[in-house]
């Protein structure tokens, strides 16, 4: 899983030893609400996404004043938390969302969930019901710390004024560093109403928060030689490698042992997509090459990777003839999924760093890898198996055509945030990634409606980049209102809606595994005696909705409009931009590896299992 400490933007002080006094912060007297606006232009939060309610109203009173908080008003709490998400994911910097307590606080577990799963710097703030009254169900009371606590890396009940500085300090410093992850400050009202002094930096107290960043230098030696030694290594590259800015390293390290590299999901863009050593992601839906170059694999490097069920298949025929090198950030992650033969705990950047030098010493010793054989196989498979997609008969357009073609024609650096299904897994294969931190997306938890907030996430911290929304007709209606949002911020994201009418990825599955019983999964109101949806019913109409939050709308249909409609779109910059694209609803998506299956077991296309041959076997 990711890895490090971010390496860029950091938004946090660093800990400092409890001296008995604080002879060189000033002093100033502030309600507990200014004490954390303070705090939190202290901890460099420039951007705040958010919703008043009762408990956390005295914060915002003293946010109007700030000059260096930027507080952008959300439509659903749920959108705030993905919008954070998105802000750090293309930033490097934590992200904030502020919310009222009860409903708006629990409308943050999924966002908070996903931050967790993906291993996301995230602060959620969130008000709550005075102290006297916590724990006697008052209106809008939730326990916010004890619902989330299996989904945060830390969260903290504030009741005294007094401690809000340093919890904010903590709060930020815990999130950023060490394996990244959400972090919740539940602030009781009457600790925002109450008079205290407020002084910076203030004093840090983490005596059981050591995260390790250095690896072991003989834990690197030992994979130094496993490299030289193996014929048929992999690079097993996670998202932990982008969070600790390790993507140079990575490159070095890759070219210097002339291995195959593949990339997560959630590392697409860490080693460029062009690069003759990538072969692709890994997982149910990922390339043939890379699926059975890790099936065939003597050696697997994992960086900053989990060995997640999605990459893995059924993990008892997972790999059968590697050893594993793992490295990680977070000691908990080494050996949970696969047993490690070398484990390395530390930062990626680090750890990448340190093996470069240590192959290169192995290199000067004479020994050096011979993968002539393996990349024979691996090339025959990239030029036998690649991924690709056939046209519709019908002449209707082309769901992974539509994300190819957003993909040629976007800017240079534009970022790419995607909704959960076959969308999603589409612009994985279909957009080309070279650059870090252009593709955000919901990896661990599959959270259908991330990709318009973290879009607007996105676009808000990175202002001068085109931000380019992938989204799904069913997860486009989970949480759309932030359109408005965004048209009313001057947040020009632009939206692609590939829209087929279904939910889409569970279509496939009931059309592969369901005897094409299409139960509950038509978004249109009208449907045909087999379930598929009735011709020319479109409610909600994409276009009129988003019309009527603010934004410039399209509908494309025809594959002769595709180039002209994706430019107009690009040449939009005062407005959010939807363009719903009616795209061929039987399209699916393949590769794929089953659920519960072997990835020896991976199909290129429906029907067609790929031969590589007994003599591989060995």
């Amino acid at each position: 899983m990711p890895m490090t400490e971010q390496a860029t933007g950091a938004q946090h002080p660093q800990p400092r030893a409890r001296n008995g006094g604080q002879s060189s912060a000033s002093v100033e007297y502030l309600t507990g609400a200014q004490s954390l606006i303070r705090s939190l232009e202290e901890v460099g939060a420039d951007t705040v996404f958010g919703l008043p309610g009762g408990c956390i109203l005295p914060a915002y009173d003293p946010l109007m004043d700030s000059t260096r908080v930027r507080h952008i008003l959300v439509r659903h709490e749920q959108g705030a938390g993905h919008a954070a998400t998105g802000y750090a994911q293309a930033t490097g910097r934590v992200g904030v969302c502020m919310v009222t307590s009860g409903p708006g606080a629990t409308n943050l577990v999924t966002p908070i969930a996903d931050a967790a799963m993906d291993s996301v710097p995230m602060v959620a703030i969130t008000g709550q019901v005075a102290s006297s009254a916590i724990g006697t169900d008052a209106f809008q009371e939730a326990d916010i710390c004890g619902i989330t606590m299996p989904i945060t890396k830390h969260n903290f009940l504030v009741t005294r004024a007094e401690d809000i500085p340093h919890t904010i300090a903590e709060a930020f410093h815990i999130a950023s560093t060490g394996r990244p992850g959400p972090v919740l400050v539940d602030i009781a009202k009457d600790a925002l109403q109450a008079k205290t002094t407020f002084s910076w930096p203030p004093v840090m107290d983490l005596p059981g928060y050591r995260p390790v960043t250095k690896p072991h230098a003989k834990q690197i030696r030992e994979a130094a030689k496993l490299i030289t030694q193996a014929q048929r290594p992999v690079l097993y590259v996670g998202g932990g490698v982008l969070k600790a800015g390790a993507t140079a390293e990575l490159k070095v390290l890759a070219e210097l042992t002339g291995a195959p590299v593949t990339t997560t999901l959630m590392a697409l863009g860490s080693f460029p997509d062009s690069h003759p050593l990538h072969v692709g992601m890994p997982g149910m839906h990922g390339s043939v090459t890379a699926v059975t170059a890790l099936q065939k694999a003597d050696l697997i490097v994992a960086l900053g990777a989990r060995f997640d069920d999605r990459v893995t298949g059924k993990l008892d025929s997972f790999a059968p003839y590697a050893k594993i090198v793992h490295a990680d950030i977070d000691p908990a992650e080494i050996g949970k999924n696969r047993a490690a033969d070398v484990p390395i705990v530390g930062d990626a950047r680090e750890v990448i760093a340190d093996l470069v030098q240590a192959v290169q010493a192995e290199h000067t010793e004479g020994h050096t890898g011979d993968y002539t054989a393996w990349w024979k196989d691996l090339n025959r498979w990239r030029e036998t198996y690649p991924v690709g997609y056939d046209l519709p008969e019908d002449g209707s357009l082309s769901p992974q055509q539509v994300i190819e073609r957003i993909g040629r024609l976007a800017p240079e650096g534009t970022i790419f945030t995607a909704g959960v299904g076959q969308h999603q897994m589409w612009a994985s294969h279909f957009i080309q990634f070279e650059q870090p931190a252009t593709w955000l997306n919901s990896g661990g938890a599959g959270t259908m409606g991330y990709a318009v907030p973290a879009a607007m996430g996105a676009k808000a911290g990175m202002p001068d980049r085109t931000v380019w929304a992938v989204d799904g007709d069913g997860c486009f209606q989970m949480t759309n209102q932030e359109l408005t949002t965004c048209a009313l911020n001057n947040i020009p994201i632009k939206v692609a809606v590939i829209n087929n009418g279904a939910l889409g990825m569970v279509r496939q599955w009931q059309t592969l595994f369901y005897n094409q019983r299409y139960s509950n999964t038509v978004l249109h109101s009208g449907a045909d005696a087999d379930g598929t949806p009735a011709k020319g019913t479109r409610v909600p109409d994409f276009v009129k909705l988003s019309e009527a939050m603010g934004c410039y709308a399209i509908r494309c249909e025809d594959p002769a409009d595709l180039d002209k409609v994706i430019a107009e779109a690009n040449s939009v910059n005062d407005r959010p931009v939807v363009i719903d694209f009616i795209v061929h609803e039987d399209a699916m998506v393949w590769p794929m590896v089953a659920a519960g299956t072997s990835n020896d077991e991976v199909m290129a296309a429906r029907g067609v299992r790929p031969d590589f041959g007994d003599n591989e076997d060995d």
